[in-house]
């Protein structure tokens, strides 16, 4: 796989982007030059031409008046009547020089009518004011009539073609104002097509180039996660997914070579904790004969010889008969522990209420001694070795009637359903344990008194713990108690059988 030759992510977002950006330049450019057009169009119709036509009509206006003005003055000759010719003659000039601004001349047309016009006044118009005030109301001769008439004809016919010019440019114009307003509606709409298509092939152009290869890396590595190790994870797109993946890769070939070392490594420790629990059992049982030998000749020693002696010498043999006592204690221990998940029986329903009634029988005279009153619940029935699980009990209350306090021992046991285990607890008032040694009291062979102060191996946690984890639960020392001990340890619950509630009932003995 050639990275180098891989775009980088960034670069094809940059290039998506200032093509989306370079679209958009020239659409809204396109947009902005019709917008445009459509105004000069707009403005050109309504500030122009509809102006210029209502100024040809003006004119014409002007032009009659003008010569109903004159008619009057010769027929009466009263300058009122002359009146209507000289308001129409200052309008004529007014809107002749208008309309020249808003739409020019038109080929020559609004000069021509100002020729015209001039040529009506001048020809015929002002003479005709000047005979009448000279001589009074007369009828003009006839050659004068036909001349004013004709030129005013002629007038008329310029004036009549400057509005179809104007007429005609208000439907050019009008003609403009659409097209223009068809192409920015073609523009707009052209626009969201192509904002529309933009978006789509964006949407697959990312998903092609981001998504779809993000996913294949997704894909290959949850099958790497569900325990496929061996699977290659096969990246492609962008180089930083690549790179991903390349990453991706290399982790799980690392874990792999972990997975190997840590195989390698729990079969060594299975096979050296084989070894040595081998060696605890092999050892503990060969011990038992050279022991058991040793204590039986001092036992002898002490019966034949005791008192014989000296004091010293009787010291001496009590000494070995203790120690040879309690080695065969230590042995048999070791024994019982190296045998708990070494050598399996089959695994039965168990009443755990028969179990603990047995175990306080076997301390009754130790119960009657201290005074201890005892608290046991209504307890299940769990499937497991009964010996065993009766080896977890009975440690836990020998502990509670050896570690007392100044008080009389108080023992509770008690359970509850937690999900699909059983928790019980063995609390007590004793003298309690410090919350620093809640991990070193399940290591064997650990104590924290003098065995001269407190009897015993160092062993019966330990084995609590064994056992409980063979058969599938957890045991712990509680450190939030306020005083005494409470060891808490679950043991899982039979599917079938009903959750008892924890009814109490008190031994006391």
């Amino acid at each position: 796989m050639n990275l180098p030759q891989r775009l980088p992510a960034s670069r094809l977002l940059a290039a998506i982007v200032a093509v989306l950006l370079a679209m958009t330049a020239v659409a809204v450019s396109s947009t902005v030059v019709a917008l445009d057009a459509l105004g000069n169009a707009r403005a050109h119709a309504v500030d122009e031409v509809e102006p210029a036509g209502r100024l040809a009509k003006d004119l014409n206006r002007a032009l009659l008046d003008e010569e109903t003005g004159l008619r009057g003055f010769v027929l009466t000759g009263q300058d009122d009547f002359l009146r209507p010719y000289l308001d129409g003659r200052t309008a004529e000039v007014e809107s002749s020089e208008r309309v020249r601004e808003l739409v020019g001349d038109l080929n020559g047309r609004v000069s021509r009518i100002e020729d015209l016009a001039r040529q009506w006044r001048g020809q015929y118009a002002e003479p005709t004011i000047a005979g009448i005030r000279l001589s009074g109301p007369a009828i003009s001769p006839a050659r004068d009539i036909d001349r004013g008439k004709v030129i005013f004809d002629q007038l008329r016919t310029e004036v009549a073609g400057l509005q179809t010019d104007i007429g005609e440019l208000s439907r050019q114009s009008r003609d403009q104002l659409d097209h223009a307003a068809g192409v920015v509606l073609w523009l707009v709409i052209g626009m969201g097509v192509l904002l529309v298509a933009v978006i789509g092939g964006l949407s697959f152009l990312l998903h092609r180039l981001l998504i779809a290869p993000l996913a294949n890396v997704a894909e290959h590595t949850r099958q790497v996660a569900s325990g496929d190790f061996q699977h290659e994870i096969d990246a492609d797109g962008p180089r930083e997914i690549v790179m991903l993946g390349e990453d991706v890769n290399a982790m799980r070939r690392r874990i792999v070579q972990e997975l190997a070392t840590l195989d390698e490594a729990k079969t060594e420790l299975q096979r050296s904790n084989s070894e040595l629990e081998q060696f605890a059992y092999v050892a503990s049982h060969d011990l038992q004969e050279p022991l058991r030998k040793v204590a039986s000749f001092c036992q002898l020693l002490q019966r034949r010889y005791g008192g014989q002696l000296d004091e010293r010498a009787d010291q001496y043999i009590d000494f070995a008969v203790d120690g040879a006592k309690r080695m065969q204690v230590l042995i048999n221990d070791l024994l019982a522990f190296s045998r708990v998940g070494r050598i399996t029986r089959e695994q039965t329903v168990i009443d755990l209420n028969e179990i603990v009634r047995q175990v306080v029988d076997s301390y009754s005279e130790r119960i009657e001694e201290t005074g201890a009153r005892l608290e046991i619940a209504e307890l299940p029935s769990v499937r497991g070795e009964a010996s065993l699980l009766s080896a977890v009990f009975q440690n836990l209350i020998s502990n509670a009637l050896k570690f007392k306090g100044a008080e009389a021992p108080v023992i509770a046991v008690e359970v509850e359903r937690d999900d699909e285990m059983w928790k019980f607890t063995v609390r007590d008032n004793g003298i309690g344990i410090e919350p620093e040694y809640a991990d070193r009291i399940f290591v064997i062979f650990q104590r924290l008194h003098p065995k001269d102060a407190y009897p015993g191996t160092g062993i019966g946690l330990a084995m609590c713990r064994k056992i409980v984890e063979y058969h599938g639960g957890t045991i712990w020392l509680r450190t939030d108690v306020d005083s005494g001990t409470s060891f808490e340890f679950t043991l899982p619950a039979i599917p079938a059988a009903p959750e008892l509630a924890p009814e109490v009932e008190e031994a006391h003995v």
